[in-house]
Order: C-alpha cells, then structure tokens, then sequence
C-alpha cells in the first residue's frame, strides 16, 4: 500500500511538472526536488526496519564477517551509484552518468574478488 502511495506521489509530481513547466519553468523545477525529498524522507523512515533486517543478516554471518561487509560495501556501491548516474542522466549529462556507471561495476567487482576467489576454491576443491 505504501508503494501505491509513492508512486502516486511520484507520479502526481511529474504531472505538475509538465504542466508548470510550460507556465513558470522554475516553479517545475521546485515541484520536482519537493517531490524528490518528499520521497527520500519517508523513504528514511523505512530505514529502520532495512536496520533491523540488516543486524538479522548479520547474525547468520558469525563466522563469515568479512564477507557480510563485502556483501554491505556492495549494496551500498550499487544503490550510491544509481543514484548519483541518475541524478547525472536527468540533468542531462548522459556521458558522465554512464561512467558512474562503469566505475561502480568495477568497484563491486574489485570489492566482490575475495568471495569469488573462495568459490571457486570450493568448486576446485570438489574436482
């Protein structure tokens, strides 16, 4: 239900945009970022049950702590990346949005190295 929310939100958001930015560009542009954090703040108010989600993960981690930090450190590579690649591509900078694209693939795959160096220890060790 939540979803339906934010997407009305969002959506009802982009209409006004349209429409005022035939009228008065700036007030689009003011509808557009009021609408951006009206969604990033309830999305933090979600942050605590992902925090509590996150503690629970972590538990069945025990023995394996770096590789939960890992899994984290990639989580929040990927999430930074989109976010920062489309705030890029909506300001219309499509080449630089592309290249945090790229360095955040490169970093997930720099930082994932140690845990694809483990399995496929494992898959050696059953040959």
């Amino acid at each position: 239900m939540n979803m339906i929310k934010i997407t009305c939100l969002g959506l009802s958001g982009v209409m006004l945009g349209l429409f005022l930015r035939q009228i008065r560009p700036p007030f689009a542009e003011m509808i557009s970022l009021a609408t951006c954090l009206l969604i990033i703040f309830y999305s933090m108010t979600r942050l605590s049950s992902v925090f509590g989600l996150i503690n629970t993960i972590g538990g069945y981690f025990l023995e394996q702590k770096d590789y939960f930090r890992i899994l984290l450190k990639i989580i929040g590579i990927t999430y930074l990346a989109d976010f920062a690649s489309n705030i890029c591509r909506d300001a219309g900078y499509s080449a630089i949005a592309g290249q945090i694209e790229i360095f955040g693939k490169i970093s997930i795959l720099a930082i994932s190295s140690p845990i694809i160096l483990a399995l496929l220890e494992t898959i050696y060790g059953f040959l």
